[in-house]
């Protein structure tokens, strides 16, 4: 009986869209430098593109994910709005829409906010996905302003959502390493699978962006709740 139980969950409904619907946060706040905002959106470009990410998307149940792309601080902007990508010119889509908007995210932390935006994205896209995560990236665990981070997550986390972490490294040597990944272990993450991954460097960030996407792509979390890169 068990295993019946297993098959079923496991086996997607007929009736829905697309395998995942993805939120992917990145820090914009004040300790991220314009160079690092073009950095980052290159990263995840990158990434998208990649021939590995691309065969974890065609190996889902559906062929496809929904993705969108916001930028976080005091304020959220939403760079990409929701795109589907199952093929590499869908990928090659997304990437270029991330070339050009200008920065438009202000102000210090509030990653609470941040939260609760990539939840209201999730639950107002007329899109029904099999699983749903939201990526948050950030190099601070502060909360300077907005929701708690403690309510966010909880909000979040009893809607259904997933949320990942990536721990990333700032011009200014901010953020990063086994400190700040564990934190956002503690404080953030939750969900099924839910997991860390730390950028130590600025050349470990791409790196690290894809095999966070194929993990969150392929819904198989790494052995360890912390991984680094």
């Amino acid at each position: 009986m068990h295993w019946i139980v297993f098959l079923a969950l496991a086996t997607p409904a007929a009736a829905q869209d697309t395998d995942l619907e993805l939120v992917l946060l990145a820090d914009a706040s004040g300790s991220i430098s314009s160079t690092e905002i073009a950095f980052q959106r290159r990263g995840y470009a990158e990434a998208m593109r990649d021939a590995d990410v691309l065969a974890a998307i065609a190996d889902t149940a559906y062929g496809s994910i929904a993705v969108t792309y916001v930028e976080w601080a005091e304020t959220q902007d939403v760079v990409v709005d929701w795109m589907e990508i199952a093929t590499a010119e869908d990928a090659a889509r997304f990437a270029a829409a991330l070339d050009g908007p200008p920065r438009r995210a202000v102000g210090r932390n509030a990653i609470g906010a941040a939260l609760l935006k990539g939840l209201d994205l999730i639950e107002t896209n007329r899109i029904d996905g099999w699983r749903r995560v939201i990526d948050f990236s950030g190099d601070s665990p502060r909360n300077f302003s907005g929701p708690a981070i403690e309510a966010a997550r909880r909000e979040v986390l009893a809607a259904g959502v997933t949320i990942n972490a990536l721990a990333v490294i700032s011009e200014r040597g901010r953020g990063g390493g086994d400190t700040l990944a564990q934190t956002y272990g503690e404080i953030i993450i939750g969900g099924p699978g839910a997991f860390v991954v730390a950028a130590e460097t600025r050349a470990a960030f791409a790196e690290a962006v894809k095999r966070k996407l194929i993990l969150e792509i392929a819904g198989t979390p790494p052995p360890r709740e912390v991984a680094r890169n």
